[in-house]
């Protein structure tokens, strides 16, 4: 008798078919978006490791060239 039942639920769950828009509106009610604050920081953060990356290729490349110049 459990088998039958379980064959009951299977073909239950096959034949519900969940709507999309309710899948995505489920799905968004779990995202926490960042505040402002978090948002800030981390564009702080983007910009200053940016602006080091910079430094850091335009002090190897003026190295790379007086290598060069030196040769």
């Amino acid at each position: 008798m459990a088998k039958k039942e379980k064959k009951k639920v299977k073909k239950e769950k096959k034949n519900k078919k969940p709507s999309y828009f309710k899948e995505v509106k489920a799905e968004m009610k779990k995202v926490t978006f960042p505040t402002g604050k978090e948002v800030f920081k981390y564009t702080v953060a983007t910009i200053l490791i940016v602006a080091l990356l910079v430094v850091f290729f335009l002090l190897l490349s003026a190295l790379l060239s007086w290598v060069k110049g030196a040769i």
